[in-house]
């Protein structure tokens, strides 16, 4: 595996798909994380005529959204789940870094000019240039992370977001990979508000896409249900991706404000910036850190210690399969939504780990009950 940024392209505009993340380890579960912290569910879109694969040995590319690929969240852990299957299969696996927005053209064309079997492209501003390269090459498959395919009657991808197209028939060989993430954020809620001891939590997000949207809803909608009268506190970083989800040190400002204003649980919903975010609940004695995407009490061991849980989206394991998917020849195409009804499930909380003394019976019997309620159809927590 190795880095590279490739020309620029003039930016087409803002990507039209919907949903995403920019933020994003795993030991089995404690005890009392066990039951949500999985789930994943896929409301299928089959497809039809999609094209055929090369066989078991596929030559699998991932352009990561901009900032870091060690970024102990999304980028990672979406290019792990490509390694995983690429050596599942046998196959060989390469990724290109990216650094502007305007690059991502040009990175999926790099891979597009080697003849790759699978490319996949990682977040929600990507959505525009994975669309049109899935329609300008039938014959690969394509994987968006965070995408909801939105196309109009010819297939291309559609600025007005009126989706007209049927993105399954039209475009066989893209899947967009969506994750419900507002529930892993109820979840996540409860927990804070379970534990809170001033009555007061905050979020700490990167810059304003869907998935951290959701993210944040859920979480204030989780929280609600547990106090009704507790306040939350909320900040974007950013409106500009490349610094909403790579400013550790604006992160941790934010969040160093918002402890200062008596939160005393900080979730972060902002990637590398959100590192920032744990780093100042650990310098507070009293005041407890809840990561995303992955598991960052393992992604982020210096701060462990004050990590109670982390919402997750399986993004390892859903993109593992679904590049996978495209070897044994069950490859979905369309929009396709991973949550708790999914089976494995798709996301969850990660274990409480070394913080598991906090969640009481009591706590863990709210996070199950709506766990299950979820799974179930019966609870629907707001996206924004």
């Amino acid at each position: 595996m190795h880095k590279r940024s490739l020309g620029l392209t003039l930016f087409s505009g803002l990507a039209i798909l919907v949903s995403a993340c920019s933020s994003g380890g795993g030991t089995s579960p404690s005890p009392a994380a066990a039951a949500p912290s999985a789930a994943a569910s896929e409301s299928a879109a089959a497809s039809a005529a999609a094209p055929s694969s090369s066989g078991a040995a596929l030559k699998v590319g991932v352009v990561t959204d901009v900032g870091q690929l060690e970024d102990k969240s999304f980028n990672q852990a979406s290019n792990e789940g490509a390694i995983a299957a690429a050596d599942a299969v046998g196959g060989t696996h390469d990724v290109i870094v990216t650094q502007n927005i305007s690059d991502y053209g040009a990175n999926i064309q790099s891979f597009v000019d080697k003849s790759f079997d699978v490319i996949v492209t990682v977040g929600f501003l990507i959505g525009t240039d994975t669309a049109k390269a899935a329609k300008a090459n039938p014959k690969i498959h394509f994987v968006g992370v965070d995408q909801g395919v939105c196309v109009d009657e010819t297939g291309a991808p559609d600025s007005t977001f009126a989706c007209k197209g049927d993105a399954a028939t039209l475009l066989p060989n893209y899947q967009g990979i969506v994750f419900a993430e507002e529930q892993a954020g109820y979840l996540a809620g409860i927990v804070a508000a379970s534990i809170t001891k001033s009555g007061k939590i905050a979020a700490v997000g990167g810059t304003n896409v869907p998935a951290v949207v959701a993210y944040n809803a859920g979480y204030v909608a989780g929280a609600k249900s547990v106090k009704p009268d507790i306040k939350t506190l909320y900040q974007e970083t950013d409106p500009d991706p490349t610094k909403g989800f790579n400013d550790p040190a604006k992160g941790k400002a934010i969040a160093t404000t918002f402890i200062g204003q008596g939160a005393d649980v900080i979730f972060q919903i902002a990637g590398l910036t959100g590192q920032g975010a744990l780093e100042a609940a650990c310098a507070k004695t009293g005041v407890w850190g809840i990561g995303v995407d992955v598991d960052q009490a393992l992604s982020i061991p210096t701060a462990a210690k004050c990590i109670v849980t982390s919402a997750e989206k399986k993004l390892k394991d859903t993109v593992t399969t679904v590049v996978k998917s495209v070897g044994d020849g069950t490859f979905k195409a369309g929009t396709v939504s991973y949550n708790a009804a999914s089976t494995p499930p798709a996301i969850g909380l990660a274990p409480y780990h070394d913080n598991a003394s906090l969640i009481t019976p009591e706590i863990q019997a709210l996070v199950d009950k709506a766990f299950a309620d979820m799974a179930a159809g019966t609870l629907k927590p707001p996206r924004k």
